[in-house]
């Protein structure tokens, strides 16, 4: 297990990074903070991992993280528990913002939610995050120029739905 110096500073450095993209995959809040905790315990218990540079870690960090969410995606999707549509609903999110410090909700990021990934994450990680589509390609391991082409359907499909 990694020094809790060191999950300490990686939280510090990229956390709301890593926040931002389990927000972007979950509406509910608390599925969002799930996510948020898987990401950080398995940056905790990958020790043999090392990283070139800080930017390396982060560059991890985002790809575990959008792993962790298409995972609880997939496991929830399977799960065939049928629920009363009023039973949870909205009830389980807090509307209070200081309840969801550095959430982000906006009609932009609505209709980003609203794209399946890809492109979602390529588009995110260009829009939001400043990464290049080599650097993005790194991270999702695909060719540049998927990826270029990922991020402009993804802002094709966003236009659309903001129009």
């Amino acid at each position: 297990m990694r020094p809790h110096e060191d999950i300490e500073q990686a939280m510090d450095a990229h956390g709301s990074t890593v926040w931002r993209v389990c927000v972007l995959y979950f509406r509910a809040s608390a599925d969002a903070q799930d996510a948020f905790q898987d990401t950080m315990v398995k940056y905790a218990l990958a020790d043999t991992v090392s990283f070139n540079d800080d930017e390396h870690r982060k560059a991890w960090l985002i790809r575990v993280a959008a792993n962790t969410c298409k995972d609880m995606l997939k496991a929830s999707s399977r799960a065939n528990v049928p629920l009363d549509e009023g039973a949870c609903g909205d009830k389980l999110v807090s509307c209070d913002e200081a309840m969801q410090p550095a959430s982000f909700s906006s009609e932009v990021v609505d209709a980003l939610r609203g794209l399946t990934d890809p492109p979602r994450t390529p588009l995110y990680l260009s829009l939001y995050e400043g990464y290049t589509a080599p650097e993005i390609a790194t991270m999702v391991d695909a060719p540049v120029n998927t990826v270029y082409s990922w991020i402009a359907r993804g802002k094709m499909l966003l236009k659309e739905a903001l129009s």
